[in-house]
This record gives structure tokens, C-alpha cells and sequence, in this order.
């Protein structure tokens, strides 16, 4: 009999991520990551890098961080730059021989870095940096000097995660990987991030919001600056937000992960398009995928790879699933390939200078995260990791199953999970699951939430209703000025369907879900008595003080709920 997937997994389970493949395809560079806990009690979250020699297949722990990520070989292959942290989370740039010795810290910027890329002659590092006044002014005054007060000037006065802003902001810095002073190259009321070298060395492409009404819009664009400092260029005009960018091979065009939607949509349905100073932005990417795209400052942008044949290699999703796609860089959108994918999840890729081979660190529905190498050519793929091998033999995951519901307008699809064991003579309780966003979505992965309830004898019912990412653009923005409509009406019919199968006992089902899915079980359980239980998680259950208290109240719910809170005072 197999053992449930328990809480503690997040002690007993192994992570991989952030792949980085050498110039030449011979080796990858990853970061392995774990929970450590302390004879006191106390948990700490560890990473090191590895390195896998791709012809021998040797893997070897490379370096010997607590908090190392981010791996970036240099333009030669000969250097290796990664981000290291310290106990108290400032991260800062690292570089060491590619062929293994001791690292040497580079960047020394007082509140730490978020990204860097490498000149292309080895030679230098551009990064982003946070820079300003940061939290409380007072933080670090006792509780007996009597009450503290924080003047706030500014709509977006903190982020997620971040937490208090003030005057801080990220900008960009230049450095030589020898040492020595950093050169700003960047400043002002906004942040600035995700910074790219051209090829030839002469200028740095970037993702910043300098619009006026940066604060009320999540809205964002690319810039272009001299390496060696100056006025920066726009180069995105008549796009509304931008996520990520690469260079053509000849430094004259930028490709970018961008919308030309209002409602700044690019983290949710973008498209590929490619910009050129003097002319429209031309779309190269239909709307049958979405690019994939990371969080900066929070996290990094996967690559864009644009090779020296005309053609863009990138990650990208389609109905909960990931590929890697190929697109041509005429703008006709005809010419996308899918090279590999539809089985997993994969949140970050890398490919080698000619665009032949890539390495993504991807998870299915039976395994967390591993590393796969792909054969860009012909979409064969092997995998280079197996961390959690020994823990899934004797916790097995839960089997999934796809299927379909027809609604007014759309085809919703959902993912069922099976325990272990699974018997379909017996009856089973069934938990409904709600992703976040709204404008979230389940993939094919492994879900650890859902994993210790279908692996506890629950069959769990995970549905991307309308407003999931992965769909389309219509699909999504579906559920804008409507939470609680039709996106409650595709859950609600999915359960019924569901409920219809001879194991399913419809009178024991539970309903969770987060952030917005708390949102959709709190107002699930205000107009169905149909669930025994229910765990409402970050729930957003009153959107007047979501809308005035929270760092996205403005600039997100306007968009989702039908204006300014006077205006979608009648959908709140």
C-alpha cells in the first residue's frame, strides 16, 4: 500500500530550476534547492549550483552557497556568473571559472541585485538593482520612542513580496567582471528592469513604466540606452506593456514578449512581436499560445533565443500545457513550430548559441521539477535530473485525468485527480480546487495542495473556467466586470458533471482555493449549500478594501472589475 503525500514534503522534496546552458551546448549549470532544518527547529531554504557535463552525463555539486541561483555563462563559455544571497536575502552578482574554483562577488549593491546579463565580449555585467529608501523611514527605532508614521505619496507605495517601497526603485548599473566601481546607467520615479545586451556591444535593451500614469495601469515599456550611458530610446510604441526581450543577431531589432491591449494583459496572453525603431511593432505569434513569462524583479524572464536564420526559439503555453515553439521573424504568424512539449509544466528554459539544443526545467503531474535536455531539431527530449525518485516510489502521485464541459460560448477544461489505488466500485468525497489570477490556470503539473488531498482519498476536480491564461485572449478577458457570473456557472457545471460518475459521493465535497480562488469558494458557499467543507486561503473576499488597501487594487481591479470603484461600485 502506498504512503499519502503529507504536508512535510517541502522538507522531503528536492527542487531544480533555472537551467543555463553553455555557449557551446556542452554543459548545463542549474540550481538545486531543499529545505534544511536546524537542530533548533527552525527552516531554512537552501540552493547550490550544479553542473552536468552533456557528452559524459557527470553531475557535480559546483558550488557551495546557501543561496546561490540565476547561473549565466559568459559569451566565451570560460566564466560563470550566478546570484548568491545571504542570511539576510540580499543577492548579489558572483562570478567564477566555468571549469570549477573558488567564486569571487562582483556587484556590492547595498540593498542587492535582481537580474544581470553579460557584455557579449565576457568583459562586463549590466544589472538591476534596488536603489532608494526602502520600508519604514523609522524601522529600526524601538517600540519606547512612541508611534511611527509613514507619509505615503504615492498610489503603488508597496509591492508583493517586497513589501514597503518608499522611494525605492530598481534600476540599471554596469560593472567590470574584474572589479571596480559601477557605472549607473539609469534613474528616476520607476523601475527598471530585465536588461539585455546587443550583440554588438554597443547599447542595452530594458523593460521599464515611465508613463505618466504608471502608478494606476500596469502598464510597461522598452527602452534602449547606450552602454556607455545616455538618454534612453523607446522602442515600443503602440504597445501598451511589455515583459521580455533578445536581440536580432545583427543588433538592429528587438524581439518582445508584449499586448497591445489597455488593460496592460502581457503577464496573462501575450504575443511575440518584433520592434524596430521607425516602425509598427509587428506580431509574429497567433493567439493560439502565450509566451511564457517570469515576474522581475521577482523572478527572471525565461530566454528568447533569436537565431541567426530568422527564427525566435521560445517557451510558451497552450491549454495548461508547455512548448517550446519556433516562430519566423517576418510577422506573417504562419510560420510557428511547435518543437517539443504537452506533457508538463516548464517555468524556465535555456538553449545554446545556435538554437539546437535546450534544456528546461519542467513539471508533470507525477514529478515536481526535473531538468530535460530537448534536441531542438527533432523535439526528442531525455531527462538529466531525477532528485525525487526515491520519495515518489513510496508516495506516488495522483493520476490525472483531462476532460472537457461544453458552456455557452466555450469548452471548459478540466483535470481530475485520482488517489492511489484508486477503486471505481467504492465512493469517494470530491474536493473542488480554484486557481488564483483570475486570469491563473492548472497546468499539467504536480500541485503539491492537491497531491496530499487525492493521495488522502479525495478525487480532486481542478477546472480552468473563463478568464484562465492558456486559452486566447477572448477566453480570458471572458471573466472581466463577471466575478462570480458565468466563471462561477463553468465551476458549478463541471461539479455537476463530475457528481454524475457511480465513485463520486455528492454529498461529501469540499471546496478550496486561493487569493482569487478564495475569492470564487467564499462566494461559492454564499450561493450553494452543495459543500460540507470549505478552506478559503488569501481570499480577496472584500473588494471595496482590496481595491483602496491593496498594492494592485488600482491598477489590477480596474481592469477586472469595470472601472474606478465608483464606477464598478454596482459589481463589487
Amino acid at each position: 500500500m502506498s504512503t499519502p503525500i503529507i504536508p512535510d514534503l517541502v522538507y522531503q522534496l528536492t527542487s531544480v530550476s533555472d537551467p543555463a546552458l553553455s555557449p557551446d551546448g556542452s554543459r548545463l549549470a542549474y540550481a538545486r534547492s531543499w529545505v534544511e532544518v536546524a537542530d533548533d527547529g527552525n527552516s531554512q531554504s537552501r540552493s547550490r549550483l550544479m553542473m552536468i557535463d552533456l557528452d559524459s552525463g557527470r553531475n557535480r555539486e559546483f558550488t557551495q552557497g546557501t543561496r546561490d541561483s540565476a547561473p549565466k555563462f559568459s559569451p566565451t563559455g570560460e566564466s560563470l556568473a550566478f546570484l548568491r544571497g545571504n542570511d539576510a536575502g540580499v543577492r548579489q552578482v558572483w562570478v567564477m571559472d566555468a571549469a570549477g574554483g573558488e567564486a569571487r562577488q562582483v556587484t556590492h549593491a547595498p540593498k542587492g541585485t535582481a537580474d544581470y546579463a553579460w557584455s557579449p565580449d565576457s568583459g562586463r555585467l549590466v544589472y538591476s538593482a534596488d536603489t532608494g529608501q526602502n520600508g519604514y523611514p523609522n524601522a529600526d527605532v524601538g517600540v519606547a520612542a512612541g508611534p511611527q508614521v509613514t507619509v505615503v505619496g504615492r498610489v503603488r507605495y508597496r509591492y508583493d513580496t517586497l513589501g514597503w517601497r518608499g522611494d525605492s526603485h530598481f534600476h540599471l548599473f554596469v560593472i567590470d567582471v574584474a572589479g571596480g566601481e559601477a557605472a549607473q546607467l539609469t534613474d528616476g520615479d520607476w523601475d527598471d528592469n530585465s536588461p539585455v545586451w546587443s550583440p554588438d556591444g554597443s547599447r542595452i535593451a530594458f523593460v521599464s513604466g515611465r508613463r505618466d500614469d504608471r502608478d494606476l495601469r500596469a502598464l510597461s515599456e522598452v527602452y534602449v540606452v547606450p552602454a556607455g550611458g545616455g538618454g534612453p530610446e523607446m522602442w515600443s510604441q503602440g504597445l501598451y506593456s511589455v515583459g521580455a526581450v533578445a536581440w536580432s543577431p545583427d543588433s538592429q531589432r528587438l524581439a518582445a514578449v508584449a499586448s497591445d491591449a489597455p488593460e496592460g494583459m502581457v503577464l496573462w496572453q501575450g504575443w511575440l512581436y518584433v520592434l524596430e525603431p521607425g516602425r509598427e511593432p509587428r506580431r509574429v505569434t497567433t493567439d493560439s499560445m502565450r509566451p511564457t513569462l517570469g515576474m522581475p524583479p521577482l523572478s527572471r524572464q525565461p530566454e528568447l533565443r533569436w537565431t541567426g536564420d530568422g527564427k525566435i526559439v521560445f517557451l510558451g503555453e497552450s491549454h495548461g500545457a508547455s512548448y517550446l515553439y519556433r516562430a519566423a521573424d517576418d510577422g506573417s504568424g504562419s510560420g510557428v513550430e511547435t518543437l517539443w512539449g504537452g506533457s508538463g509544466q516548464a517555468t524556465s528554459a535555456s538553449m545554446d548559441r545556435e538554437g539546437k539544443r535546450a534544456a528546461a526545467a519542467v513539471s508533470t503531474p507525477a514529478s515536481p521539477a526535473d531538468i530535460v535536455e530537448i534536441d531542438i531539431e527533432t523535439g526528442k527530449a531525455k531527462p538529466l535530473t531525477a532528485e525525487n525518485t526515491g520519495y515518489l516510489e513510496d508516495h506516488p502521485a495522483a493520476r490525472l485525468e483531462k476532460f472537457w464541459i461544453e458552456r455557452p460560448g466555450f469548452r471548459i477544461e478540466c483535470r481530475l485527480l485520482f488517489p492511489p489505488g484508486f477503486d471505481d466500485s467504492r465512493t469517494y468525497p470530491l474536493v473542488l480546487d480554484i486557481h488564483g489570477g483570475p486570469n491563473g490556470a492548472f497546468y499539467d503539473s504536480f500541485v503539491p495542495a492537491q497531491q496530499v488531498m487525492a493521495t488522502a482519498g479525495y478525487l480532486v476536480l481542478a477546472v480552468n473556467p473563463r478568464g484562465s491564461s492558456t486559452y486566447g485572449a477572448e477566453f480570458m478577458m471572458a471573466v472581466l466586470n463577471d466575478w462570480g457570473g458565468e466563471d462561477y456557472q463553468d465551476l458549478m457545471a463541471a461539479v455537476d458533471l463530475v457528481c454524475e460518475r457511480p465513485y463520486v459521493d455528492g454529498s461529501r465535497l469540499g471546496i478550496h482555493g486561493y487569493s482569487y480562488g478564495g475569492f470564487m469558494t467564499s462566494w461559492s458557499i454564499g450561493h450553494t449549500g452543495r459543500f460540507r467543507a470549505a478552506v478559503v486561503g488569501a481570499p480577496c473576499i472584500d473588494l471595496y478594501s482590496m481595491y483602496g488597501t491593496s498594492d494592485i487594487g488600482i491598477s489590477f481591479g480596474e481592469p477586472q472589475w469595470g472601472g474606478s470603484l465608483v464606477d464598478a461600485a454596482a459589481n463589487l
